[in-house]
């Protein structure tokens, strides 16, 4: 029997993928919508794993309050009376909400009306706050609304695309692989990179400018200056002052030196741009995770729109965001600086006659940074966090703990048992997750999607917006008698409308007359989607609106009606490098893992690629600070410290570290590089400085190195004899990565401990080599491999995991396996496919370089064909390129 078809769009990033969701035999697979727009039937290799992240397993399914399990009568009336309780004691600034870019709009809709026009209050912040509200400042500065202008097809039709602050490739790779489509189509297409490091997406550019952290101010007020010295001008507002501002920094050779570029790479890149009208600049965390995030932003947008490089195909900025519905909250105003629908806190009145409400929010409430400041201080005493784990994604994560541990109440909706936030939760309330809820999300190029259900809530789980709107009618508010996510909608789309009158761009009239049926089968639309009376009358759906571009006529929501430039000046970042800390923490996403892992880490072909936490280091840092690649070792700051494991690299810019962002204490002992980051954020968005903590990296000497594969979870944080460890969730097994300070007297008894096996257990196999410091075990029962232990005194004297991790089949091993078991390698070294390359299909670097060596393959394309590697999203072709080139160079 064929299962149906369910059409509905990606959770992860703001790219905002269609997917087709198919049940059949109570199994999920999915593939690329071809339908929809946005990714035209493409998937990175983290959708095409969906189907592995849909199990139950680690999932919250009921209740809980004081970590009992309670009904839902209880647990909301709990979360009701509450905060019921403190703002009638302390006002309606004592409370909070912090809520998340996965919410759907439908929840992130009635999240903010129960905060500001019914408790009153504006202390509601999201962790978009995180990652993209330095653009939405930017463009509110520019443009008089929070507005992308362009679509992913000006990315194809583009002559230049700059990407600045961003590892596309990686993060974004489905619009990473347009890109590099429309580049193959025609090479006279020209790609130029803008990053401190030569990330996978440098590899592939046609001129890379890996710029000194802190200095994208400098080399775009140097652009600026440039072009106007090519007699290029505007007389826009603000023109002059940004041209005269810009020309303080001097030549171009003072901008190279500025930014630590060569004069003839920062040459050519501002020669390019002067002469390329076809330009999109694509921006993202890079430049906005920073204390002059805004201005940084200002600073692109001054020179599209100097050379009025916006509105047309081919030619616009281009703020490319990266949560699955970071645009919707923005629209909603699910971010503490806005009101909602686009409107500011000028237009209060206007929304609570919408509303109809008590009350109304009229000043900006608490940004996210300073909101658990004021958890800490006690100045907000109960707060709710929906969908996101801010003890990990937050910077000086440690105080953020802190504050949790201290607050009167806190209420955690989430999916998840266990993270480091639900862990510090009073009361817990079970929230459906992806694959369960519908409703709507907008992606970066302002496409609104259905995400639908098409599998049964778990247990006690309910949607986001009928947990808010059932504590809101506990708290005795009218206004949420919502019945389903398409009345939500209907009311937000109606609100975009209000009193509009053209003065801001965000306006869904169109859809807010949406009957149930014609919500269910709704079609990506792009925004704004406008009424007519000729279509209410005949109560047809609104026609499709080439609405791709906007303000190719010069019209702005501005008071002027016209975009406004920025003067803006190059400033460092907040806390520069000393002798104490002598680099630069930069953090970010890798290709296969997002966030915090609570979906992620549920795939094992996802956790394969880049198994443990890891520090990236120069390798001129490397040799003076005494770290080796493949060792681990510590990265401090002034506010904690982290073992990561080293690779050394020259893609990274001497004098700076790269930490990926997603491991926590569920899944590694010190490696939440959150706790690491200086909370310092953009005075005017309030975006956090990400990308900038000044560090220090020292070599962790462990005694001993080894690993751990079992085919059940095994408890190792709190063993005495291991100081490093990381889970790594594995196909029928888990795997760890271990290190000590302390090599311990009998390792017999310790590893015996470390997986729970008894001294009289029949079938283990040992080997100890005491004197090299070696020692290697294994578990077995009827034939199968229970576990696996293997000790060295360094990572180098371990072998591969590849092999012995395709033991764990749930059959018995055979005899040849068993006897290569202790060796940790198979006696045909033809069977063993080395570490993962390629995630989508599960390819490893050993099949790929004996592909190489048996068939001459001398490209990608040819890889592809005989493998499928790099053929699905493509993020794995640079790796691939670089074995190509190693095999050709032996």
């Amino acid at each position: 029997m064929t299962g149906l078809t369910t059409r509905t769009t990606c959770p992860y990033c703001g790219v905002g993928c269609g997917v087709n969701a198919v049940v059949e035999n109570g199994a999920v697979r999915v593939a690329g919508d071809a339908a929809h727009p946005s990714n035209l039937g493409s998937l990175c290799s983290k959708g095409t794993a969906l189907a592995d992240t849909v199990g139950l397993d680690g999932r919250l399914l009921h209740p809980m309050v004081d970590g009992r399990r309670a009904s839902w009568d209880n647990a909301l009336d709990e979360v009701a009376a509450r905060f019921g309780e403190i703002i009638a004691e302390h006002g309606p600034d004592a409370v909070a909400f912090y809520v998340s870019g996965q919410l759907l709009t439908e929840d992130y809709y009635v999240a903010n009306k129960l905060m500001k026009g019914y408790i009153g209050s504006a202390n509601i912040d999201t962790n978009s706050r995180l990652c993209m509200s330095s653009a939405v400042a930017g463009h509110k500065r520019a443009f008089g609304e929070d507005v992308v202008p362009g679509c992913y097809e000006d990315l194809e039709r583009a002559d230049l695309v700059v990407l600045v602050g961003s590892n596309t490739a990686w993060c974004h790779p489905v619009v990473y692989q347009r890109i590099v489509a429309a580049q193959e189509n025609d090479p006279n297409k020209k790609l130029v990179v803008i990053d401190p490091r030569r990330t996978a997406t440098a590899e592939g550019a046609d001129l890379h400018l890996p710029l000194a952290p802190g200095t994208d101010v400098h080399l775009f007020n140097g652009l600026l200056g440039y072009l106007a010295g090519q007699g290029v001008s505007s007389d826009l507002p603000g023109a002059q002052e940004a041209v005269a501002e810009a020309r303080e920094i001097g030549d171009i050779d003072a901008v190279a030196e500025a930014c630590g570029v060569d004069a003839s790479t920062v040459t050519a890149f501002f020669e390019l741009f002067a002469q390329t009208e076809r330009t999109v600049t694509v921006f993202s965390q890079g430049v906005n995770q920073s204390s002059a995030g805004t201005d940084k932003v200002n600073a692109i947008l001054n020179c599209h729109l100097l050379t009025d490089r916006i509105g047309k195909p081919g030619a616009c900025p281009f703020s490319i965001t990266g949560q699955p519905n970071a645009m919707g909250g923005r629209e909603v105003g699910g971010l503490s600086s806005t009101l909602a629908a686009h409107m500011g806190f000028d237009g209060a009145d206007r929304v609570r006659r919408f509303w109809d409400s008590p009350v109304i929010a009229r000043e900006p409430g608490l940004k996210a940074v300073e909101l658990f400041e004021a958890i800490e201080s006690g100045q907000v005493k109960a707060v709710w966090i929906m969908a996101t784990n801010p003890l990990v994604s937050l910077p000086h994560a440690d105080r953020a703990k802190r504050a949790l541990e201290a607050c009167e109440f806190v209420a955690v909706s989430d999916c998840m048992r266990h993270t480091d936030t639900v862990d510090r939760a009073h009361v817990l309330l079970p929230a459906a997750a992806w694959g369960e809820k519908s409703g709507t999300v907008t992606n970066s190029e302002r496409i609104i999607s259905r995400q639908r259900a098409f599998l049964p809530m778990p247990g006690a789980a309910r949607a986001d917006w009928d947990i808010i709107c059932d504590v809101a009618r506990r708290m005795g508010f009218d206004g949420f008698d919502f019945d389903s996510p398409a009345a939500i909608f209907r009311e937000h789309a109606a609100l975009t409308a209000f009193e509009n009158d053209g003065e801001r761009v965000l306006d869904l009239d169109g859809l807010s007359d949406l009957a149930d049926s014609e919500y269910d089968t709704l079609e990506p639309v792009r925004w704004p989607v406008h009424a007519t009376q000729a279509l209410r009358a005949a109560g047809a759906m609104p026609v499709a609106q080439d609405s791709r571009r906007l303000f190719a006529d010069g019209v702005y929501p501005t008071s002027d009606g016209r975009a406004h430039l920025v003067a803006v000046t190059p400033r460092g970042p907040a806390n520069g490098v000393s002798d104490q800390w002598p680099l630069a923490l930069n953090t970010g996403r890798i290709r296969d893992h997002w966030h915090t892992m609570t979906r992620t880490a549920k795939s094992a072909r996802l956790s394969a690629h880049i198994p443990e936490p890891f520090v990236e280091v120069h390798s001129d840092d490397a040799q003076s600070y005494g770290v080796n690649d493949g060792a681990i070792a510590t990265v401090s700051t002034a506010l904690g410290e982290a073992q990561l494991r080293v690779i050394v690299t020259d893609g990274q810019r001497q004098g700076a570290l790269f930490v990926p962002m997603h491991w926590n204490d569920q899944f590694a002992a010190r490696a939440r590089v959150g706790a690491l980051a200086n909370p310092a954020v953009c005075p005017i968005s309030g975006e956090p400085e990400f990308k900038h903590t000044p560090a220090a990296i020292a070599a962790f000497d462990a005694a001993w190195h080894g690993f751990i594969l079992a085919s059940r979870p095994l408890l190792l944080a709190g063993e005495a004899s291991i100081d490093y460890w990381v889970k790594i969730p594995g196909e029928r097994f888990y795997r760890y990565e271990v290190a000590g300070l302390h090599t311990p007297d009998d390792w017999a008894a310790t590893v015996r401990a470390w997986i729970g096996v008894g001294e009289r257990t029949a079938d283990w196999l040992e080997a100890a080599d005491t004197a090299a410091g070696r020692y290697r075990a294994a578990h077995m029962d009827a034939g199968h491999v229970e576990a696996c232990v293997f000790i060295a005194p360094e990572p180098a004297a371990l072998p591969d995991r590849s092999w012995l991790s395709s033991l764990f089949t749930g059959e018995p091993v055979d005899e040849a396996e068993r006897a290569g078991l202790l060796a940790g390698r198979p006696a045909d070294p033809g069977t063993d496919p080395g570490p993962q390359v390629c995630s989508c299909f599960g390819v490893g670097r050993n099949t790929i370089a004996r592909a190489i060596d048996a068939h001459g393959l001398t490209s990608v394309a040819a890889v592809g064909d005989a493998l499928d590697a790099g053929t699905n999203c493509g993020s794995c072709k640079p790796e691939i390129a670089a074995l190509i080139e190693a095999q050709a160079g032996e």
